[in-house]
């Protein structure tokens, strides 16, 4: 007879409550009143007052001068710090991301795929005085982004279709919001292998996208991202050669990850 398996463990009430707090505060920057925070997450309000007062005793919760009003503390940049510093990935794609920055002038990201969204574990600012505004930490849609387009086309399309609803949200006037329509753009991506937003994420942006191999599929992206008034023909094919050079060699660093 099989060993029969382990019943899962239920979840604890308290560490849920707290990361969905911890997680609704990174995504809404700023202070919050305590009503808006139990409206947007419906915790009983009392829950709520102990679990924010608890967590700014600890450093995790920041508060405003009257104590009315919470936001995230100086603890979850400490251990979002900690990620990046420990994560082999990153730490491989350094020279890589390095050389790309230097051989293209423009804003070079390496981003992981977190669900329906891809995060900036690194970034390298363009040299030009006009470059985007990014950060590490920054979360984007993967649907409206180059980086993202680039890991869906590593899933099948039954995998996109179980990921994505079937409407997706409009960042621009030019993000495809049509799920059938991004999946007939990702055979395009696999049969070219890079990734193209077209101003579909931020206005007046064009970004490339390429995936890194070392897993399948891919968790993990580099992109880099230039101004439409600067994007000539020529840059754009040193681009996209750029991309896939530093592809190959990152594909070469990280084979055993």
């Amino acid at each position: 007879m099989g060993t029969a398996e382990p019943p899962a463990a239920a979840p604890v009430k308290s560490a849920v409550r707290t990361v969905l707090l911890l997680e609704h505060f990174a995504a809404r920057p700023g202070l919050h009143s305590l009503a808006d925070i139990q409206s947007d997450l419906g915790l009983p309000k009392s829950s709520l007052y102990m679990l924010l007062r608890t967590l700014v005793n600890l450093g995790w919760v920041e508060t405003d001068a009257t104590g009315t009003r919470y936001g995230i503390g100086v603890r979850a940049l400490l251990v979002g710090s900690s990620y990046i510093d420990g994560d082999e990935v990153v730490a491989a794609a350094r020279p890589t991301l390095d050389r790309l920055s230097d051989e293209t002038t423009e804003t070079i990201h390496l981003a992981r795929l977190d669900g329906t969204s891809v995060v900036y574990l690194a970034t390298r600012q363009s040299q030009h005085h006009l470059r985007p505004f990014t950060r590490v930490g920054r979360r984007l849609p993967v649907h409206s982004t180059a980086l993202g387009k680039a890991l869906l086309a590593t899933h099948t399309d039954a995998e996109v279709r179980r990921l994505l609803p079937e409407r997706l949200e409009a960042v621009t006037q030019h993000t495809v919001t049509d799920r059938e329509a991004l999946i007939e753009e990702l055979a395009l991506v696999r049969e070219q292998g890079y990734a193209l937003d077209r101003e579909e994420n931020t206005l007046g942006l064009r970004c490339f996208g390429v995936a890194l191999p070392y897993r399948t599929p891919a968790r993990d992206a580099v992109s880099c991202s230039v101004p439409v008034a600067r994007l000539t023909p020529g840059h754009e094919h040193r681009i996209k050669e750029a991309l896939f050079e530093a592809r190959d060699r990152l594909a070469v660093v990280t084979r055993r990850m």
